[in-house]
């Protein structure tokens, strides 16, 4: 798929400012995508193994829309998601192939029927479509996830992330057009599933990665409120235009210019801006994007128990430190939740075949290590702060 706007993901990191605490976490979206399409094969070619046989036409689709499930993504991708552009990559992704579909003529409907989990009849599909298809590109067992785990894992050197995916796709068959594990697999499932537990609290929601995170947001936070004040920040025309408004999804459905905007967005964009922006008059974004810059980053606490007494007098600290005001003390001393769900029984299960040929969640199967308290999602309490002369 050589499209300029898949091949800017080539300049978007996968795991965004977790570089900023594992230097070798330099791989992109690029290669995680290009990944993901390369699992979808060694799937499929599992499954026709086993007497599934999807046509050509729907291992194209399944492939393509595997390839294609993170195009959405923009600069730095979840950590600016909400704050710059307004709506998930997800619904991005779905825009965007939409709009290469039309260009090539149809090419791509098949793909976005599995991408979309279009479970009713289709002119493409003859019937209903394959929905295990769909579910080995978004599920709780997915591709996406068996490669970025290892690829995470292996660019980070937190070797708890690490997953025998063979061994899961060779355990992978389908029931009544659903995907399910063949029950010798379930202790790969099992590994699978913590295994992306310890990834979240280790790497992705590590408190200094959080606290970069929360630094970017707060940069672009105060970058917008400054553009509609009426100040005139510098940027790229792709940058600027975000920066001027927020949008939903049907201003992207409706007015084309905005995907094509959206599409000249990377990385390189937001950090170019960021380093003029430290010389800006504005003390707040220059103190912020300095702090970024010099990496000297929020530091967070996390707690289950409340931490309001503590942000308080972090507070305090703020605005005697660095002579701010109530308002401005917001952007250095503030206070949040972040959960993370191992696996969610609320969401589409993972479903495993025993060997007597019953069809039961994982969390029934005997002695699984994914009870109901290992599914339950763990909600933790944060404060990100300043150290005095950040």
């Amino acid at each position: 798929m050589d499209h300029p706007w898949f091949q800017r993901l080539r300049n978007i990191k996968q795991m965004g400012l977790a570089q900023l605490v594992y230097p070798g976490a330099v791989h992109t979206r690029f290669a995680h995508s290009l990944g993901a399409c390369h699992l979808m094969g060694k799937a499929l070619d599992e499954l026709k193994a086993k007497g599934i046989n999807p046509s050509k036409d729907e291992c194209l689709a399944a492939r393509i829309a595997a390839l294609l499930h993170d195009v959405g993504h923009g600069p730095f991708s979840h950590s600016l998601e909400e704050e710059l552009v307004g709506i998930s990559h997800e619904t991005l992704s779905r825009i965007i192939m939409r709009r290469m579909d039309a260009e090539s003529g149809g090419m791509l409907q098949q793909a976005i029927e599995v991408f979309d989990d279009s479970n009713t009849p289709s002119s493409l599909f003859g019937s209903v479509g394959p929905r295990y298809l769909h579910q080995l590109v978004s599920s709780q067992l997915d591709v996406d996830r068996m490669d970025y785990l290892n690829r995470d894992s292996f660019y980070t050197g937190v070797s708890e992330g690490v997953i025998g995916y063979d061994r899961i796709l060779q355990m992978l068959t389908v029931h009544n057009n659903e995907l399910v594990v063949e029950e010798k697999g379930v202790h790969s499932v099992e590994k699978f599933i913590i295994a992306r537990r310890l990834m979240f609290w280790q790497v992705y929601l590590h408190k200094t990665v959080l606290g970069a995170e929360m630094l970017l947001i707060n940069i672009f936070r105060r970058a917008k409120a400054l553009v509609q004040q009426g100040e005139e920040l510098f940027a790229s025309p792709a940058l600027n235009y975000f920066l001027q408004q927020h949008l939903t999804e049907e201003d992207f459905i409706k007015e084309p210019q905005h995907l094509d905007q959206f599409c000249e967005l990377d990385d390189n964009d937001v950090m170019v801006a960021i380093k003029v922006w430290q010389t800006h008059d504005d003390k707040i974004l220059s103190m912020l994007c300095k702090m970024l810059i010099l990496r000297k980053l929020y530091k967070a606490i996390l707690s289950s128990e409340s931490l309001a007494s503590i942000l308080k007098d972090k507070k305090e600290q703020a605005k005697v430190n660095l002579g701010l005001n109530e308002e401005e003390v917001g952007y250095f001393a503030f206070a949040g939740v972040t959960s993370n769900s191992t696996y969610n029984i609320n969401d589409e299960l993972i479903k495993i075949e025993t060997k007597s040929g019953i069809i039961k969640n994982i969390t029934e199967i005997d002695d699984s290590l994914v009870n109901q308290t290992l599914a339950r999602a763990v909600h933790k309490n944060y404060i990100c702060f300043v150290t005095p002369n950040p």
